[in-house]
């Protein structure tokens, strides 16, 4: 491409403080990409943004639902894109596809959809009766795009296949992870001795982790499956001594912050400050995720802290396996007696997550890949 690379990148919804894996996902990714690429955000009035990384951030959306079909929107940004000879305009999800349209349409920017799921396949798990809809929108406005970004293999091969996209325009730009190595055996231990000190909990005890924003159905129907399904068979293990720790925020009321399952190795830890001290110091992580689609950011940041995860098939989507040196127990889904039977089966290794994973999911090699498409 004869042009000059300058990205601008139209974020729909709050990213700073990057605090959950979307909004670290998109954070994270323009932060390595704009050491590579001048790149500018255009974003929510509600971002607190602390970051000097990219070029310009623009708190040119509104807070409201309505900023999705605001006509005015378009003058906006094309005097933007005039302005400062933007060469890309990146949409992170689809839902502003009709803006990127007219915009492609007007001006001479070259349009990329950058995807984290098949939208209407991840409403469609969660019951929503209006994911047909939108389908046939989200296949349109990956149509219309030069450059698709799809955040796992599979959606990328998906969306070729059903959304009848030319595969030289399709790439998987993954999830990242920033560190360039697993944390110290006196890391981990350090933070262990902390956990177990701040819950009182017996040394010798197993300590589990659950993870994620609990007011997200998936998320929520994984914690109900942690209780109703995979503790009852922990619990029933009388040699078997271990803590589930559970960590997020929303949780729904009617869980009176799970404190009834206290006496049966529960414990609600709510939204940590530092989720990482976590990730070290624990010795599996859960992830009995069946529907959401995508990749399990968790999963991700578990495996890069050298954490043994056990994982559904759909949990575990994005993750190759063969990548993670065992770090990585896959089972069936819904297969719960199977999956209690892992995690009481688990004997702690000193293998570790190799070079492979992080080669793999680094943000500075994923930036990279990502901007050689972008000037190609």
């Amino acid at each position: 491409m004869s042009k000059k690379i300058n990205i601008l990148a139209l974020v729909p919804y709050r990213i700073y403080p990057a605090k959950m894996g979307g909004q670290k996902g998109i954070a994270f990714f323009y932060e390595y990409l704009s050491k590579l690429i001048p790149v500018s955000i255009i974003s929510t009035k509600e971002n607190v943004s602390t970051t000097s990384a990219v070029e310009e951030y623009i708190p040119l959306l509104s807070n409201s639902k309505l900023r999705y079909i605001n006509p005015l929107l378009f003058f906006s940004i094309k005097r933007k894109i005039k302005q400062h000879h933007y060469s890309h305009l990146i949409l992170e999800h689809p839902y502003f596809g009709w803006l990127g349209i007219l915009l492609k349409k007007f001006t001479s920017i070259s349009l990329v959809i950058h995807s984290h799921n098949i939208e209407s396949l991840r409403f469609k798990s969660t019951g929503k009766w209006w994911w047909r809809i939108l389908w046939a929108y989200e296949k349109r406005v990956h149509q219309y795009a030069d450059i698709n970004f799809f955040i796992t293999e599979e959606d990328k091969l998906f969306a070729i296949n059903h959304f009848k996209l030319k595969a030289n325009a399709c790439h998987t730009i993954t999830y990242g992870f920033e560190l360039h190595e697993s944390p110290s055996s006196q890391e981990k231990q350090t933070a262990r001795k902390k956990i177990i000190e701040q819950y009182q909990l017996p040394t010798e005890n197993k300590l589990l982790l659950f993870n994620g924003t609990l007011d997200y159905k998936p998320n929520l129907d994984a914690l109900n499956t942690i209780i109703t399904n995979i503790n009852p068979l922990l619990f029933a293990e009388k040699n078997f001594h271990y803590t589930i720790l559970i960590c997020g925020k929303n949780l729904p009321s009617y869980y009176t912050e799970l404190k009834e399952y206290n006496s049966q190795n529960i414990i609600y830890a709510g939204f940590v400050e530092d989720i990482n001290l976590y990730f070290k110091g624990v010795d599996i992580f859960l992830n009995p995720v069946i529907d959401g689609g995508g990749i399990k950011t968790k999963l991700v940041e578990a495996l890069g802290h050298n954490l043994d995860c056990i994982s559904t098939i759909n949990g575990a989507i994005g993750v190759p396996a063969d990548i993670t040196n065992g770090k990585l127990t896959i089972i069936q889904d819904n297969n719960w007696r199977s999956f209690a039977q892992a995690v009481i089966q688990y004997k702690s290794t000193e293998q570790n997550i190799n070079d492979h994973f992080f080669t793999h999911f680094y943000w500075g090699n994923i930036a990279q890949k990502a901007a050689s498409h972008l000037s190609k």
